[in-house]
């Protein structure tokens, strides 16, 4: 029979390998990897819709369309703030953006698709509580050929006239996953968006809003600063008319844009941007030119609603 020192001297170095692999464990479980998603919030409406964001439902004529190159830049869209509510990590720090959109219009009636390339994503990796944030390195040179979740669209007038005081309309996408989400680009499933849009002109004055659903299959709770599913899309514009000559004229006003999920209804979850614009356009012929800038911080920030953000586009546009 073995003796007791012999049984000893082959307990504890078991002993030893089960607490070191314990340990591992535990601290493997103790910091957990949060994943990617799809940072960008900045959603736009359809090539040849006016605003930025909203939607000046303008739609008439027979067959007609719109190209459109939209870019931009943004500082901090994603902050996650550690448990003692006073640590800060900018998991992205800036991102910039490169969208090319097409669209095809007949009598009130718009489809479209928008292909949304990120240019630079870059951020501050580290451990906020129990969590490892790895953050993304995605620049130009090194990812020429990225693709971010893009979107297929359709839209539709329902009621009221271009130039009407009141204009109502709906609106549907698709939204098709691109890229990874270790890159902070994409959400890595399908989503959809429905909207229900109103524009009107009063004089030199115009208007636009919508309320919408996000259908975002995404829930990635209890992690800080991630998705949490489906979410309540909220936004309204504002602007002036100043006319100029030969047909060109300057339409300047804010738009303020958001979105909240459901399940904390706005509450921590809601990000809410402000956005000054600028538009000077060339409307009246059968080939029309827009040009658009906007500069806008966050009112309400949370992941998507930057810091700060300027964004440019340009939309080609015109009907038979």
């Amino acid at each position: 029979m073995a003796s007791f020192k012999s049984i000893r001297g082959r307990v504890w170095p078991l002993l030893a390998a089960l607490s070191v692999f314990w340990c591992f464990v535990s601290s493997a479980e103790a910091q957990q990897q949060a994943s990617g998603f799809a940072v960008e919030r900045f959603y736009q409406s359809a090539p040849g819709g006016g605003w930025f964001v909203m939607d000046d439902l303008d739609i008439s004529g027979r067959l007609g369309g719109a190209i459109s190159a939209t870019s931009g830049y943004e500082r901090n869209p994603l902050v996650i703030t550690g448990p003692d509510g006073k640590q800060k990590l900018a998991v992205v720090s800036q991102e910039a953006f490169l969208d090319i959109g097409g669209s095809v219009t007949h009598d009130r009636f718009r489809a479209y698709l928008n292909i949304p390339m990120p240019l630079l994503v870059t951020g501050t990796s580290g451990k906020l509580g129990p969590y490892q944030y790895t953050a993304p390195n995605l620049t130009l040179g090194s990812s020429p050929d990225t693709v971010s979740d893009g979107r297929i669209g359709v839209d539709a007038r329902l009621f009221g006239q271009p130039g009407d005081l009141l204009r109502l309309g709906a609106g549907a996408q698709l939204i098709f996953p691109s890229g990874n989400r270790s890159d902070y680009v994409s959400d890595a499933r399908y989503g959809g968006m429905l909207r229900f849009l109103a524009a009107g002109d009063a004089g030199a004055f115009r208007y636009a809003g919508q309320l919408g659903v996000h259908l975002r299959p995404l829930n990635d709770a209890p992690v800080p600063g991630s998705p949490n599913g489906n979410e309540f899309l909220y936004g309204i514009s504002g602007g002036r008319t100043f006319a100029g000559p030969s047909g060109w004229a300057v339409i300047a006003g804010p738009e303020i844009f958001g979105e909240t999920a459901f399940h904390s209804f706005f509450s921590g979850e809601t990000g809410t941007e402000a956005l000054m614009t600028g538009r000077l356009e060339q409307t009246g012929t059968e080939h029309n030119l827009r040009i658009k800038l906007g500069v806008g911080h966050a009112l309400q920030q949370n992941f998507g609603a930057a810091q700060w953000r300027i964004v440019y586009g340009v939309e080609l546009f015109g009907h038979k």
